[in-house]
């Protein structure tokens, strides 16, 4: 039993025990190219956040990582089969009833692990900030952590050199061989402040790849996943703890 899983844990520890930050795992249900599987962000949020968990646990912080949840907004992507959409204003009520319930029991400080690029989690937190003003509500996105050049050859976003060397760690037995993989290329918008990021507009998926993949996987391997998922969890674990570590909810300097 890991004592900062609530998958694991009992009511008999937890009738006397109380934790003080939960953390929510999200990913999402989606094809990840040819050769990864469809719970690629799942499986990385799960991991991430558990690895992560066991590190800070072990520093003393008392942390409870929840169930991941499995679905994510994936509008873009209503025409790839079975690639599973939930929209924001369904996030937005399973957010509301989880900290109604933390709220109620004492924990007050929530932070949202992100998995997937599609889902964007400030607005929301913004909105709930309001109608829980003695909670501290945070998310972060683990795959923005660290520079992906320093592990990895090939840029992307999805389906790519990381992901792939991160499944090939986590789960080795659900990637097909690289030969099996398409290229990953990406078809820009003809709209210029679209291609420099200062405008947007939703990709709409089958417009943009022709095999679901953002990123050229064909570099990746074990050793990279391995040496990329040591430093992620250690960097996502000092979060955690520094969480943990402010006195209530105020977490500016005096």
């Amino acid at each position: 039993m890991k004592p900062y899983l609530l998958n694991e844990v009992n009511w008999l520890m937890l009738k006397d025990f109380r934790y003080e930050l939960a953390i929510l795992p999200w990913g999402a249900t989606e094809a990840h190219n040819f050769h990864l599987p469809y719970g690629t962000d799942n499986y990385e949020a799960s991991a991430i956040a558990e690895r992560s968990g066991a590190i800070a646990w072990d520093n003393g912080a008392k942390v409870v990582i929840l169930p991941t949840v499995p679905y994510g907004v994936n509008t873009g992507q209503s025409d790839i089969y079975l690639d599973m959409n939930i929209n924001p204003s369904t996030q937005l009520c399973i957010i509301r009833d989880l900290l109604t319930v933390l709220n109620r029991q004492g924990i007050k400080k929530f932070l949202i692990l992100n998995s997937h690029g599609g889902n964007d989690f400030k607005t929301i937190l913004r909105e709930l900030g309001l109608e829980f003003p003695d909670m501290l509500l945070m998310c972060c996105d683990w795959f923005k952590a660290i520079p992906k050049s320093k592990y990895f050859e090939h840029a992307g976003d999805h389906a790519d050199e990381l992901e792939t060397s991160l499944i090939m760690h986590l789960k080795p037995d659900l990637v097909l061989p690289l030969d099996k993989a398409g290229q990953g290329k990406e078809k820009f918008s003809k709209i210029k402040g679209i291609r420099e990021g200062w405008a947007w507009s939703e990709r709409k998926w089958s417009k943009v790849t022709e095999d679901t993949g953002i990123g050229d996987p064909t570099k990746a391997t074990v050793e990279k996943g391995h040496n990329y998922f040591e430093e992620i969890t250690n960097k996502v674990a000092h979060l955690y703890l520094d969480i943990c570590k402010v006195e209530g909810i105020d977490h500016y300097e005096k």
